[in-house]
């Protein structure tokens, strides 16, 4: 049996890697990890020879080679014999497509709030555009389950790549503040309190690695 490799960038920044991460610890899937950081010869040098797109994360498995956080997740969840993804099919189907909307869209969460995910107290400017990405992630965080459901109180009951391709929206939350209703304030606690997700911010504090251009909506 091959062992899995995903190759990621610095974790601090790095929200594509941080997805499907998630999902393969919360799987059980065993796999090394082999960290790049960004803005580095090195990182230039070795993403070139693994990763077509030229970017990370990249999953290897002996001669496979996975790109996009989306594809590995797919490929993690067959590899778990499915458990990526909602059993019953109208599940699997809704949570596909809130995965594909947000492997595609929300470009003013994205280029207005940056990943960061040791920062906290951090601002940005309340634009038309990032108002409707953060209404429509609360509509999104809303309709999750209440906790205690049989089948656990993640967006489709269990923990599923859907959540996954949601936790770098669930530190940007932290970081800069965002305005959410109650309803999506549960999930959002919820996804904080992941010990998962806790041990990808505890590491992010010691890579001790700063990109300026990274550090946005600091007090002046």
């Amino acid at each position: 049996m091959h062992e899995l490799t995903l190759v990621i960038g610095t974790r601090n920044y790095s929200s594509w890697s941080l997805r499907p991460w998630m999902l393969l610890r919360h799987l059980g899937l065993e796999f090394r990890e082999r960290l790049i950081h960004f803005d580095t010869d090195e990182f230039a040098a070795v993403v070139r020879e693994l990763s077509p797109s030229r970017r990370v994360p990249v999953l290897l498995h002996g001669p496979v080679r996975t790109w996009e956080s989306l594809a590995i997740c797919e490929y993690a969840s067959e590899l778990a014999d499915g458990r990526g993804w909602p059993t019953d099919r109208a599940g699997r189907a809704q949570a596909r497509a809130l995965a594909a909307e947000m492997h595609a869209g929300f470009a003013a969460l994205r280029s207005q709030c940056p990943m960061n995910a040791r920062a906290r107290d951090r601002r940005v400017a309340m634009t038309p555009e990032l108002g409707r990405d953060i209404r429509r992630i609360d509509a999104i965080w809303s309709a999750c389950p209440e906790a205690g459901r049989e089948d656990g109180p993640w967006l489709f009951g269990r923990y599923s790549a859907a959540d996954a391709m949601f936790s770098p929206v669930v530190l940007r939350c932290l970081t800069y503040d965002l305005p959410l209703s109650p309803a999506a304030r549960r999930y959002l606690d919820l996804a904080l309190g992941d010990p998962v997700l806790q041990s990808w911010i505890e590491a992010s504090r010691n890579e001790g690695v700063t990109i300026d251009y990274e550090e946005v909506g600091q007090a002046q």
